[in-house]
């Protein structure tokens, strides 16, 4: 979710091992290329990314990413899960009033992501027992869109 390798791979090889084909962005420019070309089930997105120097030279955000997308109809009917270093109290709100399905911040519980996923796609399912396995519906694509300079 930031520049950690670790995070990045223990995240994608959770999402891996529930049926998951994970593709990851380092840039704002990349991610829009997979919400774009793939068909995507869900979304993980850091709120900030780098700037984009090579292209636009804006600095993009989780919040003009969802506008960008939901404008360019690119990632309709999606969920997005936002996670941030940032306290929830200071971006929870505006996440989820932007139309994202989660907030989580860092460092991040795993177990209790997988659950809210689980959730999005059987509901009710993650709120029995949100340590188990969950099964969720293979092939499924997530895209983990984070300012990292590594991809999984």
């Amino acid at each position: 979710m930031d520049d950690n390798p670790v995070l990045l791979r223990a995240l994608a090889l959770a999402l891996n091992a529930r049926g998951f084909e994970v593709f990851t962005a380092i840039d704002a420019s990349e991610a829009f290329g997979f919400a774009r070309v793939e068909k995507l089930d869900l979304i993980l997105l850091d709120i900030f990314f780098p700037p984009d120097v090579v292209q636009s030279g804006m600095t993009w955000d989780a919040f003009r990413i969802i506008e960008w997308m939901q404008r360019a109809g690119v990632a309709g009917g999606v969920p997005i899960i936002v996670i941030s270093e940032a306290g929830p109290e200071k971006f929870e709100a505006r996440c989820l009033a932007v139309g994202a399905a989660a907030f989580f911040q860092k460092p991040i519980n795993i177990p209790e992501l997988l659950a809210v996923i689980g959730n999005l796609f059987h509901p009710g399912a993650g709120d029995k027992a949100p340590e188990r396995d969950l099964t969720l519906p293979p092939p499924a694509s997530a895209a983990i869109h984070l300012p990292t300079y590594l991809s999984a």
